[in-house]
C-alpha cells in the first residue's frame, strides 16, 4: 500500500526541474535548509509518479518521525528496503531527511545498481554530498536546490494580493511554507520563527558538529544578520568579538561559518573582479536563506530596509538558478553579478532614488561594464519610466516576480 500524499500547494518551478529525472537511472537528492518545503516536494514527486505510472509501488522513509528510527546504517535501510520491494517491477523510494542514516551512500548505490529501483531523496546538510560520500555516488547522483517561498509563491500560498503591504510581510516574515497555516502577525509568526531556529541550529549545527560554545554561535548570527549585505572577513569578526570579550580565532571563525554554510542557513558570496575574473579571499558577504529566520534573531527594523531588499534580491537571483558573486570594476562595486549557461545579468540594488548622488552611484557603477548583458537598479521607488542609458530601473515587488 502506498503512502497517504499529504495535502499541499504545488511549486512548478521545482517539479519542472525533477521531472526529467523521473524513472532514470540516478538517484535523485533534494536539498536545502529544514523547513523549506523539501518533505513537499517529495509527495508532489509521489503524486506525478502516481499520475505517469498508475499502480507504481512506493516505499516512502521519513528519519524525522518515530516510525523509523530503526533504520539507523546502510545495512538497516537496505534490509527494510529489501523486505519491502516488489521483484520484477519498478519500485519508488523515497526517503525524507537521508543523513541521518549512517553511510545511507553505500546503501544508496547498491540499490541503484540492482535495478527497478527509482531513488528520491531530501538532505539539510551540503557535507553530506562532499568529501568520500561524492566519491562513492560520483556520476551517479543530482542535486536539485529548495529555497523557501519566492514573492509570487508567498502570495499565492497566503492567499494575499499583490501590493505593497504583502511585499512589506515577505520582507518581513520570510517565506518559510509553513507559515501559510498561521495569521500573519508579529507575535504569531516570531514565536513560531524562533522555534525553527533553534531547531535547524540545534539539530544541523549544534548536534551535527558537536558545537560546545553555542553563546559564540548565537553572537556570530547576530553578527551576520547586523551585516547582512557588507563586506566581512573572520578578521573582522574576530576583532568584533574582542569588544564584546569573546576571543575567538579567525580559524574557528571560519569554521562556524562553515558550519552554517552547510546547514543551508547562510550563503558566502565571493567577490570577483570583473575585468580579470580574479577571485577576492579577504573579504566577502553572507546572505541569509530565510529573511524570517534572520529578522527573529536580531529583531524586524525598518532602517535595515536596505539590507532586507539586497537579500531579497540575492536570494531570487539562486532560486532563478544563476550563480552570483560580489562584483568589483576598479574601486567600484557591482552588488551581484549573476551568471547562468554564459548568460549574464548586473544587479544594484537601493532602497529609494531620492537624490542625484544616489542615482549616479546606484546607475553609474553598472554604466562603466562596457557589455551588453542586461543591468537592473533595483528599489522600493514606484517607478514608471523604462531605463536610464539602457539600464532597467525596476521596482521591487516586480522584480521579484520576473522569471529570468
Amino acid at each position: 500500500m502506498n503512502p497517504t500524499i499529504k495535502p499541499h500547494i504545488k511549486r512548478p518551478l521545482y517539479i519542472d526541474r525533477a521531472r526529467p529525472f523521473l524513472a532514470k537511472n540516478l538517484i535523485k537528492i533534494f536539498t536545502g535548509q529544514r523547513r523549506t518545503g523539501k518533505s513537499y516536494m517529495i509527495f508532489q514527486i509521489m503524486e506525478l509518479v502516481e499520475a505517469l505510472h498508475p499502480g507504481s509501488h512506493i516505499i516512502y522513509i521519513d528519519k524525522d518521525i518515530h516510525e523509523f528510527d530503526f533504520i539507523k546504517n546502510d545495512i538497516d535501510l537496505l534490509d527494510h528496503v529489501e523486505k519491502n520491494r516488489r521483484s520484477g517491477e519498478m519500485n519508488f523510494l523515497f526517503i525524507d531527511e537521508v543523513q541521518e542514516i549512517e553511510q545511507f551512500e553505500k546503501a544508496l548505490r547498491s540499490l541503484l545498481v540492482t535495478g527497478n529501483m527509482d531513488i528520491w531523496c531530501t538532505g539539510s546538510n551540503s557535507s553530506m554530498l562532499s568529501g568520500d560520500l561524492a566519491t562513492v555516488l560520483s556520476g551517479r547522483y543530482i542535486e536539485i536546490r529548495i529555497h523557501g517561498l519566492s514573492f509570487s509563491e508567498f502570495l499565492i500560498f497566503h492567499k494575499i494580493e499583490d501590493t505593497a503591504e504583502s511585499l512589506g510581510k515577505y520582507l518581513k516574515y520570510g517565506g518559510l511554507p509553513n507559515l501559510m497555516v498561521f495569521p500573519l502577525t508579529d507575535q504569531v509568526v516570531f514565536d513560531y520563527l524562533k522555534s525553527i531556529n533553534a531547531t535547524v541550529l540545534l539539530k544541523d549545527v549544534v548536534a551535527r558538529y558537536n558545537i560546545r560554545n553555542v553563546n559564540f554561535l548565537e553572537n556570530l548570527i547576530r553578527f551576520l544578520a547586523d551585516s547582512t549585505g557588507s563586506l566581512i572577513s573572520t578578521k573582522r569578526i574576530s576583532d568584533y568579538l574582542k569588544s564584546q570579550r569573546m576571543a575567538i580565532s579567525p580559524v574557528i571563525i571560519a569554521n562556524y561559518l562553515s558550519y552554517l554554510a552547510s546547514a543551508y542557513y547562510i550563503t558566502r558570496v565571493p567577490r570577483s573582479d570583473l575585468q580579470g575574473k580574479k577571485i577576492f579571499e579577504t573579504s566577502e558577504k553572507y546572505y541569509f536563506e530565510d529573511l524570517g529566520l534572520r529578522n527573529a534573531i536580531i529583531g524586524y527594523k525598518p532602517q535595515d530596509i536596505n539590507k532586507l531588499i539586497e537579500n531579497s534580491v540575492f536570494q531570487h537571483m539562486i532560486r532563478m538558478g544563476f550563480n552570483v558573486y560580489v562584483g568589483k570594476t576598479g574601486d567600484k562595486e557591482i552588488d551581484f553579478v549573476c551568471e547562468r549557461q554564459g548568460e549574464k545579468i548586473y544587479i544594484q540594488c537601493a532602497y529609494l532614488l531620492t537624490d542625484d548622488q544616489t542615482i549616479e552611484r546606484e546607475f553609474g557603477n553598472l554604466l562603466l561594464i562596457k557589455d551588453n548583458y542586461p543591468k537592473f537598479v533595483v528599489t522600493l521607488d514606484d517607478f514608471k519610466g523604462n531605463t536610464n542609458q539602457g539600464i532597467i530601473h525596476s521596482n521591487l515587488r516586480e522584480f521579484l516576480q520576473k522569471t529570468f
